[in-house]
């Protein structure tokens, strides 16, 4: 049976508990530093909290740690994956391989710590699991087996592969389990390849602190100077959106399904974790001979998730089934919404949609100009499909296609509780002429069990449905009791109810005491030095992080990309139409800046050039 996983963000405490709230078998979110998010940090006290809350669902928590680090900032991210897996999290990210050498290499130990702290550690972080975050840069069955040699147990493949590529991997190493992205923003580079943003700007994406340098409007010269699109976000990517792939991505291997978005709010938390998790639970009741879901509990919604309803650029599947076209959103790289309808017509300050939607007070739309802007404005009054808007918005007409990236209604039921979780639980009530005996039996088998000595009372009345409802309350708890199994070797006695309440208590305590089993990476051995080849773990990660200039080139890169500026215009060279222009191409910003693009053609890849 293949345990599926659904991994949501967590950009604060708040966020990883709605996560789990509404659905999600696993939270990943940054700790103190050196995540790869360096806004979105958090204390090792509420990483705790989230441990103590998810694990009562046997759901995980990963902790971030996947910054590439500087030397001196080694005995620190080493404490700190000590402190964090101290706290409960069951698995750590990195990025940065140095990390293991700490862990399995005393000859690192020996010459690069400064006073005996790494000592101490060192024996304390054995029995940590590590995983392998995207940052590695994880595209080929090669670095995949690599990474299962240094003792990885998990791999978080790269956004880019087709399920093709990754149905490929998992059959070539099965043994690792394989994580991909489902959801969210995407980067135009490789993850891990990517130095755009520190060299323009000082802040490396490669230590948490990315300045969106592909979000930003550029202009398109060819090589005589001639301008073939201004002012246009050519490298902004439309959001990921594997709901109607889920299924697939499950056939090909994958076992996580991951959530992009440490820098959302809780209702995008909320939303699009409801979404995915009922598309699992579908998948699963489909086929419940060949998977579950890896953590307990069953939610209810006050809501019916929408994934369109939350911030999105529009949506691709990316390199799902292999290139395709319309990946990038050349407009805006701000989020449009959903779509709901056109103008009508329009009628002093108001205009009418045509639209099945219902519109609210507070709504906000949007839609773009005939020069391609966006332009937005906010609902002041709905009356059915008429609009009223606060300031009626320039440049709209009859036929102008409207979206709505502000739903009233929709974050109002949002910003309330929204969800509740509950793990099914089955009890057997036991009376025998010297003892009362009550068990409790969770999704996954743990079992709880508590007694009480008893001498036997005469009934007078019958006493079925108040042990029945004594026992099944579960108010206060994780717990929804479905059933109750009722065994008496005598003729039912009186049981004065608070014994039943206490009896109760006690089985719910001691099923939720019970130790949940350690993540497959955890297990003795998962780390063996002999088998890690951790002497070779230096020049791996030299590898991993370095920019080698592509022979033949004089400039060295800043962006490597599957995805294809001359693809995306529509002038692939494999498509047969030639293009109007002659390069080398080059992007300008408004700054002055420019940067050539280099097309690997052989490979199908792109980079952009210093």
């Amino acid at each position: 049976m293949t345990k599926l996983e659904l991994l949501s963000p967590a950009k604060n405490l708040e966020c990883g508990i709605a996560a789990i709230d509404h659905g999600a078998d696993a939270v990943y979110i940054g700790a103190t530093r050196f995540g790869a998010r360096a806004a979105a940090d958090n204390s090792v006290e509420d990483v705790a909290t989230l441990c103590d809350y998810a694990h009562q669902f046997d759901a995980k928590v990963y902790v971030t740690v996947n910054t590439l680090l500087h030397d001196d900032e080694l005995e620190e991210a080493a404490q700190l994956c000590h402190d964090v897996t101290q706290a409960g999290a069951d698995a750590i990210l990195i990025q940065d391989l140095r990390l293991l050498d700490i862990i399995h290499n005393s000859k690192f130990i020996i010459h690069n710590s400064k006073n005996s702290s790494l000592f101490t550690l060192h024996s304390s972080l054995e029995n940590i699991s590590f995983h392998a975050s995207t940052q590695t840069d994880n595209r080929t069955i090669e670095k995949v087996k690599q990474l299962a040699e240094m003792g990885f147990r998990r791999v978080v493949l790269a956004r880019e592969l087709s399920i093709k590529e990754i149905a490929a991997i998992h059959k070539a190493v099965p043994e690792v389990e394989l994580e991909v992205f489902v959801h969210g923003a995407l980067c135009v580079s490789y993850s891990g390849r990517c130095y755009a943003s520190e060299y323009c700007f000082g802040r490396s994406a490669n230590r948490g602190e990315c300045a969106q340098f592909c979000r930003l409007p550029f202009t398109l010269k060819d090589a005589d100077g001639n301008i073939i699109e201004q002012d246009k976000h050519l490298l902004s990517l439309k959001d990921f959106a594997q709901l109607d792939n889920l299924e697939r991505l499950v056939e090909a291997g994958a076992v996580s399904f991951k959530i992009e978005g440490r820098l959302k709010d809780v209702d995008y938390v909320k939303n699009i974790t409801a979404a995915y998790s009922q598309k699992l639970n579908d998948i699963i009741s489909a086929h419940p001979d060949l998977y579950q879901r890896a953590s307990m509990g069953r939610c209810s919604y006050t809501f019916q998730p929408d994934i369109h309803k939350s911030f999105n650029r529009g949506f691709t599947t990316y390199f799902t089934d292999g290139r395709c076209a319309d990946q990038a959103s050349f407009l805006t790289p701000k989020s449009i919404g959903e779509y709901v309808g056109k103008v009508k017509e329009i009628r002093g300050n108001s205009f009418n949609v045509s639209s099945v939607t219902s519109f609210a007070n507070g709504d906000g739309m949007c839609f773009f100009s005939p020069k391609g802007k966006l332009i937005g404005f906010r609902v002041n009054k709905a009356e059915g499909n008429r609009i009223f808007p606060h300031k009626m918005p320039a440049g709209i007409t009859p036929g102008t296609i409207l979206y709505r990236n502000y739903d009233q209604t929709f974050q109002k039921v949002l910003s309330k509780p929204s969800a509740e979780r509950k793990v099914m639980l089955s009890m057997t009530f036991t009376v025998t002429p010297t003892e009362l005996q009550l068990s409790a039996t969770d999704e996954h088998g743990n079992t709880g069990t508590a007694t009480m000595p008893y001498k036997y009372q005469k009934a007078n009345t019958p006493q079925e449905d108040n042990i029945r409802r004594q026992l099944t309350k579960s108010g206060g708890t994780i717990y929804n009791i479905t059933h109750l199994q009722i065994n008496t070797q005598v003729k039912t006695p009186f049981i004065p109810s608070s014994h039943l309440t206490t009896l109760r208590r006690q089985a719910l305590e001691t099923v939720k005491g019970q130790e949940t089993p350690p993540h497959p990476s955890q297990v003795e051995g998962a780390f063996n030095a002999q088998g890690g080849n951790s002497c070779q773990l230096s020049t791996v990660n030299c590898q991993l992080n370095s920019r080698p200039l592509r022979e033949g080139w004089g400039w060295s890169w800043l962006i490597h990309s599957r995805y294809c500026l001359r693809h995306e215009l529509g002038y692939c060279t494999k498509s047969g139409r030639k293009a109007p222009w002659r390069e080398p191409l080059t992007l300008h910003l408004a700054d002055g800046k420019s940067f050539n693009i280099k097309f690997d053609c052989k490979q199908c890849e792109m980079y952009i050039m210093r």
